[in-house]
């Protein structure tokens, strides 16, 4: 109950806070490349349940949807559109899905329904157990290490075997110990890489929960994922 209120309270208040950044944002979208400013992704939320989940559109219009893991300097991708991948502002119309309740502030990323189907073990489904968030330890870790490392030539394949199971290890970990004290952690965390990311720093330490992750990786890989 604490933390849907704390859902409530912050999207409200970052909505109202960030409507100048959504208009910049929705302006330099439409500029870009016109057609729609939101792009409507289907993900799958609490249980598996889909839902769609809205983003600011960052890659051009085309008749056909290409990879659904966006690679590293991925030509589907226009300039204004990087610089909000960057500073993470394409996620900011999610706070409209924490209110809608598919999502929380802090929780796993919500994944493609096509990853989870295909790529999940058992330990990977119980990241589904909670909302999934804007920001988590997983999805921080692929934020600021994973992200170069997704080739262009097969980018789901990459993702799954070298980035997935790390990215899952961490936020089984922040499931099964999460607290609202620990989403504060995360929250400042998120807010402090992105600062730097947007200052120019390209390199960042490991999560102090890495060799936690990795040991929970160890020996049921498969567990996690599927190749």
């Amino acid at each position: 109950m604490a933390k849907r209120l704390f859902d409530i309270v912050a999207a409200t208040v970052g909505l109202l806070l960030l409507t100048p950044v959504f208009a910049v944002a929705a302006c330099s979208v439409y500029a870009a490349d016109p057609g729609p400013v939101l792009y409507r992704a289907r993900r799958c939320g609490v249980g598996g349940r889909l839902f769609t989940m809205f983003k600011f559109r960052t890659m051009r219009v085309a008749p056909q949807q290409g990879s659904v893991i966006t690679a590293h300097r991925d030509s589907r991708v226009f300039f204004a559109g990087r610089v909000l991948r960057a500073l993470k502002i394409d996620e900011l119309p999610q706070l409209w899905n924490v209110l809608l309740g598919d999502m929380s502030i802090v929780g796993p990323r919500p994944e493609d329904p096509s990853i989870v189907e295909q790529h999940y073990g058992p330990l990977g489904m119980e990241t589904l157990l909670v909302p999934p968030g804007l920001s988590s330890p997983g999805s921080l870790y692929y934020y600021t290490h994973g992200e170069q490392h997704v080739s262009a030539e097969d980018p789901v394949r990459a993702y799954v075997q070298g980035l997935l199971p790390i990215k899952l290890a961490l936020d089984l970990l922040y499931v099964r110990r999460h607290s609202l004290v620990g989403d504060l952690g995360v929250i400042v965390r998120t807010a402090v890489v992105i600062a730097m990311i947007a200052a120019g720093r390209r390199r960042f330490a490991d999560p102090a929960d890495l060799p936690a992750a990795r040991q929970l990786l160890a020996g049921q890989i498969e567990d996690f994922v599927r190749g």
